[in-house]
């Protein structure tokens, strides 16, 4: 959650604000790339029912590694993603603020957040199909994956499940950052004084927390839907086809 924004008397330039931006997103995707993995694994294996899909299970047929199986190919995708994300929410939040009033702020957020994640699942998709079918151990390797994919379903083969992914990440994106903002508002009037780094990491975090509580009570089934379309994806399964 740390994005570069001019303060005081004067303001970065403007390439500086969005190269900040861009490593502090790619930062942050491999930071929770890493520490949420193996969870990440599980679930996708338990969701498509593959070897009983738990910890022991995938223990048992893959030892520790089978956790992180397919985790450097998710990182070349979630670098760009997250900082692509990063990049777009700063700038489209500003212009928003720009043009409306105190009692309409809020709308910064939530458009900043929908344009983010739309611009970054451009790339965030194909990642996590790729990613998918390496956890249920379809493919050895990234590279062999989108070369396979590339070649049986095309391009829409990695676009798997789009619809679903859209679905369900865009509002979760507005919902989250509205949440943030309104947050770290909130720290300021109370503490009356900005917060600090470490103290907008803990607003970031709790506003993920909360965000991801609301995000999979009332959207349950859509997620496991996405998660059969990825790994089974084939030709013509892009866009809203997990519907039918």
């Amino acid at each position: 959650m740390f994005m570069a924004t001019g303060s005081g008397g004067s303001s970065p330039a403007a390439w500086r604000v969005v190269l900040a931006n861009l490593l502090a997103g790619a930062v942050a995707g491999c930071a929770v790339e890493g520490a949420l993995y193996p969870i990440d694994t599980i679930k996708t294996r338990l969701q498509a029912m593959i070897g009983g899909g738990g910890f022991k299970a995938l223990i048992e047929s893959g030892g520790g590694r089978g956790l992180y199986a397919g985790v450097w190919g998710n990182l070349a995708g979630v670098v760009p993603s997250s900082a692509l994300f990063m990049s777009v929410y700063e700038p489209v939040k500003q212009m928003v603020y720009r043009r409306t009033g105190d009692e309409e702020s809020f709308w910064g957020p939530v458009l900043a957040g929908v344009a983010a994640g739309a611009a970054a699942s451009l790339t965030r998709v194909p990642t996590e199909v790729v990613k998918q079918r390496l956890q249920t151990r379809e493919f050895a390797g990234a590279i062999t994956a989108l070369r396979t994919i590339l070649a049986k379903e095309g391009v829409r083969g990695l676009y798997a499940g789009y619809g679903a992914f859209l679905l369900r990440d865009l509002p979760f994106d507005a919902i989250e950052f509205v949440a943030y903002e309104q947050f770290k508002q909130a720290a300021k009037r109370t503490l009356k004084r900005d917060p600090n780094a470490v103290e907008v990491s803990l607003i970031g975090a709790l506003a993920g927390g909360f965000t991801g509580e609301t995000r999979h009570m009332p959207q349950r089934p859509p997620p496991r839907r996405k998660r059969r379309a990825h790994p089974l994806g084939r030709k013509g399964a892009c866009g809203f086809g997990f519907l039918s």
